[in-house]
């Protein structure tokens, strides 16, 4: 009793009066535009996850918005997230809630909403559409616009625009719908529209459209807030004379620190009645007891660790709460830090680990570092939305392994799998015998006066110089047709490379006629290739291209190299040889000419002519002759710095065979097939367990989605296999096509003969008629799947390559049973049973699956590596026993032979084993591919590592964090951790990286980072304005300076607050300083070249508008780079260069990062998120303004070597001359 009456009167002599109203700082942020409906965001949300889900969740939400006034906000909110959970996981559902409480989508609606302004909306209309450029805001209109839409240009789809799954014609109207999905004039479009695009008669395109948008802002969140104390308020003091001693206490939470006496947490434990008076006498007795009074030097030493030693102390559910607030209020907890004992063996163990972290990973004390997965996530670049991408990224990954009942260590193993990545420059082998070489650099006699080392490489020259070395460092081979006029040309370059020894092997592929019994005298291409290995055998391939050269230069423009022309030539310039001897039927010169050809079909490359530069095919636009030349050249001193750190790092030598070790990279392949090797590939998903696996039933099968349709077939599939010893499948190959026709038949046998060449393969059948299936229509693939069913794999594979040939069709027609085509050894009566008992229904699920899964039409045809989808091929496109042997090379060198590898640890049994390979591999090589995975473990992990275990038998995110406690990543982490603890299920691991010795205060800030995991709604059901940043408690003797810290394309500006935030000063404020900040404009930034000198077209200047409203904004190309900037905000924008001189000198020829195609006349600039967007532009000078320059400038800048090569190396073949002058400066 006695210490409450003295508590009491302590409390009153504090406070005598009512208590003072509470002091401190907010921070806010809204956005420039209106709020945007939580529902639009959400179709957004699931948008992402495919097209066909975004459309089931409009079809399911169509007339939500009736909800909407009859319940509270907080009501209709949940019914949102009911109904987006129909379409998504537990896990996806809290992401989803994130996204929203960010706001991440709101920027990709009101892009919808600006381009909507764009048409403009007519007056009066609640939703409307666009035909072609003519509106309506009624669905009985729809009939007549579409008759003349023909006769109008088609409206410009955006890449994130949502098109409604129809028939997906490109010959049919473009009809946008602008509209607010949930809406009852939505769902009235909505009904017709998708009726007739399933009918084909429209491409239908659903634009987002808010008629009266709310006029309250929303308040972002995903940025910090800084309160950065002045200069002026932190000094260390000078301790060398000072004996003070301090008291140690053990590390307790904030509440129970000692304070002149006062323990507060046990006040506030006796006395709960008293909290608000226990606060106020708290914050009194610090600053009464100054606690921001400078700490001396040798205070500050050890404050990371004693922070560390605090955090670790607590409860470890309480850790990263400790963690925050020690971080983002160090300023005021300094002091208290001071008395905060750190054991010995706490302090061995962050050493002992810190240690290993330098060796390893290259991790030095203090240093900030987050990993989530092994992902390393960079601070500096990534910011939370960043953040948020990649949690969802891998929640598709983590979800697919757990469903296909991958867990623990096995999961773990999987997931850190090497992943080769997907490049765009394969080379082609170039060690054929059907090459012929002009020249080879190592063992000719005119090179012979050329060092030979590869150490040359490394020797210091001048920018620019093309080094000669005596080795096949760079090689070039055309495929040519002799009487096509672009050869003309490229002979007569490759004769200009030799002559001015520039250090290129060059080899020609000539492709002629390669009939068996042919006459020079009559078809020029064979005399041609018949004079060239005369003279080749005479003399050399040297002077045989010196004479074809001459040759050419005898034919006319315009005209073809003839037959008569190469028999005059060899009676003049070869009197004594015998012309039969050389060009007739019989001619002893004939030898290889096939080789040309077949080595030209085999590779797969396209139409003639063309090259490879070290194995890597040139672009047709590159063939030009004209552009050729500084093509090649350029090419040389781009491969020059590979060869270089080969050379350095010891992989190439002087005893190694430089065309072996280019041919031994990774990237070269025996086969170049774009469809293969295309950087643009389609995956199965095959993560979904079926709900039922029965595809008989079609009418039910119909119903499934995409991904249940997969599961279904993936788990009926039979297999013609030949597997490894072990039994299990690395590649797992479906073939799709209908086995009536002659191009399914021949598809079905190139697989089945690569199969049999191949271990470790597996081939399934998917039948796809080209009319609805019948007992008559599904012979050939009844009997296919009969034999999978009842016979041996050995028996079935012969048995379906005997069938698939056309003599065996022919005997079908003619009337043969197909009993009769069976073989020995075969179990007939089993094969006849089940023959004729198939019914065609689950043949029509099959190609219900190839419509709705594939994308393909009836009859036609794909193929399926692995769930990687190759196709539509058209009619008379073949895929051969190469193609074959191309794809199983890609996609085992891509993850699959690694994942068997792991697979097979499982100790699964075969079939089971090759499903889930195939599965996997699919799931793993679908995702984008990113940096190595990181696998971590610490030395010792008792006292310096926080570890959060996860919540079990849930899919769960392996998070590392590695941090100090007083240090900005650390303000920064702690916050992103607690709320990511929140959203999603973690397994947690924190270590304290702290820095020793310390000499000044770590930390001068008080900062807030403002997140949230859901949306927060009031005491009345209504959603709250959104997220502030709060600084309470905060010292009133400081003089403060307030900084907002944002993604770098944020450019954010204060618009509300009565006071100075560069200088607060809470003893001369009443109440709350808040500050009010609104986000003006996402930046759009680029980088511009001129095209012709590779330079930045200094003073180049570009403006971004819309349509209606051209010149909005405007920005001027910097030298340095190239580098522009644009403000913008969310929507559809129009880049243009300005009206003036940069219009009239320049134009646009080519741009990256856009949404318009590189080559169109409009850039396209979609601002739909809250990233950063940067483009790259090429412009080039007009030809009348060649000699214009922007800035008006003299001829005096221009660079010595400019001088020189304008004046001496002008001439055709001037670029040669110039670069092997070069080397001799």
């Amino acid at each position: 009793m006695k210490r409450v009456v003295v508590l009491s009167l302590v409390l009153l002599s504090v406070h005598p009066g009512a208590s003072t109203p509470p002091k401190g700082v907010t921070a806010s942020l809204k956005a420039k535009w209106s709020m945007t409906p939580f529902l639009l965001e959400t179709s957004e949300f699931i948008g992402e996850d495919g097209n066909e889900k975004f459309w089931q969740f409009v079809d399911t939400v169509k007339e939500l918005t009736v909800y909407k006034h009859g319940e509270s906000v907080r009501s209709y909110y949940n019914l949102i997230i009911k109904k987006a959970g129909q379409f998504l996981t537990d896990l996806q559902v809290n992401l989803l809630k994130f996204a929203l409480s960010m706001r991440v989508y709101s920027p990709a609606v009101h892009a919808s909403q600006q381009i909507a302004s764009d048409e403009p909306p007519p007056e009066a209309c609640p939703a409307f559409i666009s035909v072609h450029g003519q509106h309506s805001c009624s669905t009985k209109d729809i009939k007549k616009l579409l008759k003349g839409a023909a006769g109008r240009p088609k409206p410009y789809l955006y890449k994130n625009d949502h098109t409604y799954p129809g028939a997906n014609r490109t010959d049919v109207p473009v009809v946008i719908l602008y509209a607010e999905v949930g809406t009852k004039k939505f769902n009235s479009f909505h009904k017709v529209l998708s009726e007739k695009a399933e009918e084909g008669a429209l491409l239908y395109v659903l634009r987002h459209f808010v008629a009266k948008p709310k006029p309250q802002n929303m308040l972002l969140s995903g940025y910090g807030v800084e309160l950065a104390i002045k200069s002026t308020e932190y000094k260390a003091v000078d301790d060398t004379k000072v004996k003070d001693s301090k008291t140690v206490i053990s590390a307790e939470d904030d509440d129970n620190d000692e304070v002149q006496g006062f323990f507060f947490g046990s006040l506030k434990k006796s006395h709960p009645e008293l909290q608000e008076q226990l606060g106020e006498l708290r914050k009194h007795l610090l600053e009464s007891t100054n606690a921001m009074a400078p700490l001396k030097v040798w205070e500050m030493q050890d404050l990371s660790f004693q922070a560390a030693a605090r955090i670790m102390s607590v409860p470890k559910f309480d850790a990263l709460k400790v963690l925050r607030d020690l971080s983002q209020n160090f300023p005021s907890k300094a002091r208290s830090l001071t008395r905060v004992a750190v054991k010995k063996e706490m302090r061995k163990e962050i050493e002992k680990n810190q240690k290993y972290l330098s060796e390893t990973i290259g991790v030095h004390p203090g240093d900030g570092e987050l990993f989530i997965n092994g992902l390393h996530i960079d601070l500096d670049t990534h910011n939370t939305f960043s953040v948020l991408d990649i949690i969802r990224t891998e929640a598709r990954i983590l979800e697919g392994l757990h469903n296909l009942g991958i867990k623990g260590e096995h999961q773990g193993k999987l997931l850190r799998l090497p992943m080769s990545t997907v490049g765009d420059s394969f080379a082609l082998d170039i060690r054929q015998p059907a090459i012929m070489w002009m020249n080879d650099i190592e063992n000719d006699p005119m090179y012979r006066n050329w060092p030979a080392s590869v150490q040359e490489l490394l020797r210091a020259t001048f920018p620019g110089v093309i080094r000669q070395i005596r080795r096949n460092f760079f090689n070039l081979v055309l495929f040519l047709d002799p009487l096509q006029e672009e050869s003309v040309e490229l002979v007569k370059l490759a004769e200009l490379f030799y002559k001015h020894k520039i250090p290129l092997r060059i080899g020609f592929v000539f492709v002629v006629n390669t009939k068996e019994e042919i006459d020079g005298f009559s078809d020029a291409g064979v005399g041609f290739y018949r004079l060239l290995n005369y003279i080749a055998d005479e003399y050399d391939l040297s002077q045989a291209v010196m004479s074809i050269v001459s040759l050419y230069n005898q034919v006319e423009e315009g005209q073809m190299l003839s037959a008569e022309m190469i028999s005059a030539y060899l009676k003049r310039k070869y009197p004594k040889v015998n012309p039969e001897k050389v060009l007739g039927v019989n001619s002893e010169y004939d030898y290889g000419r096939k080789d040309g050809a077949l080595f030209y079909r085999k590779s797969g490359l396209g139409a003639l002519p063309l090259g490879l530069f070290n194995g890597v095919p040139l672009n047709p636009d590159e063939m030009d002759p004209e552009d050729l030349e500084t093509i090649i050249l350029q090419r040389i001193m781009d491969t020059t710095p590979a060869f270089q750190r080969a050379a350095f790092m010891g992989q190439l030598t002087d005893s190694s065979d430089v065309v072996d070790y280019l041919m031994e990279q990774a990237n070269v392949v025996p086969r170049m097939n774009p469809l293969i090797l295309g950087t643009d590939r389609k995956y199965l998903d095959f993560t979904r367990t079926p709900a039922l696996d029965d595809w008989e039933d079609t009418n039910m099968f119909s119903f499934l989605d995409s991904r249940d349709k997969t599961a279904v077939v993936a788990k009926r599939m039979k297999y013609f296999t030949n597997s490894d010893e072990d039994g299990v499948a690395a590649v797992t190959v479906w073939i799709v096509g209908d086995l009536e026709k002659i191009s399914g038949r021949k598809l079905l046998l190139n697989a089945l003969k690569h199969l049999k060449s191949s271990r470790g393969v597996r081939v399934g059948v998917i039948d796809n008629p080209g009319e609805k299936p019948s007992e008559d229509n599904t012979v050939v693939y009844r009997a296919v799947w009969a034999s999978l069913l009842t016979q041996k794999n050995k028996a079935a594979a012969a048995f379906v390559q005997k069938l698939l040939k056309e003599e065996s069709i022919q005997l079908l027609l003619q009337g043969t049973k197909m009993k009769d085509l069976l073989l020995q050894g075969m179990d007939v009566d089993a094969f006849e049973k089940k023959f004729n008992t198939l019914e065609a229904d689950f043949i029509h699920s099959q190609q219900l699956f190839c419509r709705d899964v594939l994308n393909l039409r009836p009859g036609q045809r794909a193929v399926i590596g692995n769930g990687r989808i190759l196709g539509l091929f058209e009619e008379q496109e073949e895929f051969t026993m190469e193609d074959f042997h191309l794809l199983e090379r890609i996609t085992l060198s891509g993850s699959a032979e690694k994942v068997k590898t792991k697979v097979k640890e499982m100790g699964m049994k075969p079939k089971h084993a090759s499903d889930l390979v195939m599965k996997v591999d699919a799931l793993l090589a679908a995702a984008p591919k990113g940096e190595v995975r990181r696998d971590f473990h610490f030395k010792d992990a008792n006292s310096s590592v926080l570890q959060l275990a996860p919540r079990e038998n849930e899919v769960f995110y392996d998070v590392v964090a590695i941090v100090d406690p007083l240090t900005r990543e650390a303000q920064k982490i702690s916050s992103l951790l607690i709320v990511l603890s929140q959203v999603v299920n973690v397994r947690l691991q924190v270590f304290m990286n702290c820095r020793a010795k310390l000499s000044e205060m770590p930390l001068k800030s008080f900062y807030r980072f403002v997140l949230e995991s859901d949306v927060t709604f009031l005491a009345n059901e209504t959603v709250s304005s959104g997220p502030v940043a709060r600084f309470t408690e905060l010292p009133e003797s400081l003089l403060l300076t307030l900084n907002m810290i944002t993604p770098e394309s944020w450019m954010v500006q204060a618009v509300s607050s009565l006071h100075d935030l560069d200088n607060i000063h809470l003893q001369e404020v009443k109440g709350v300083v808040a500050a009010e900040f609104e986000l003006e404009h996402l930046l759009l930034e680029g980088h511009c070249f001129d095209l012709s000198t590779g330079q930045p077209p200094r003073g180049l200047q570009f403006t971004l508008g819309m349509s209606r409203d051209p010149l909005m904004y405007d920005t001027i190309v910097m030298a340095n780079l190239g580098y522009f900037q644009l403000k913008a905000n969310p929507g559809a924008w129009t880049l243009r260069l300005r009206k003036g001189r940069s219009e009239d000198i320049y134009e646009i020829i080519t741009h990256d990062g856009t949404d318009s195609p590189a080559d169109a006349g409009d850039v396209i600039v979609v601002l739909n998120s809250f990233h950063s967007k940067i483009i790259k532009v090429k412009v080039q000078k007009k030809a009348e303004n060649i000699n214009e320059d922007l800035l008006s400038e003299t001829s005096e800048s221009k660079g010595i070597w400019d001088s020189i090569v304008r004046r001496f190396y002008s001439s055709p073949g001037s670029r040669l001359q110039y670069y092997a002058c070069l080397e001799h400066f």
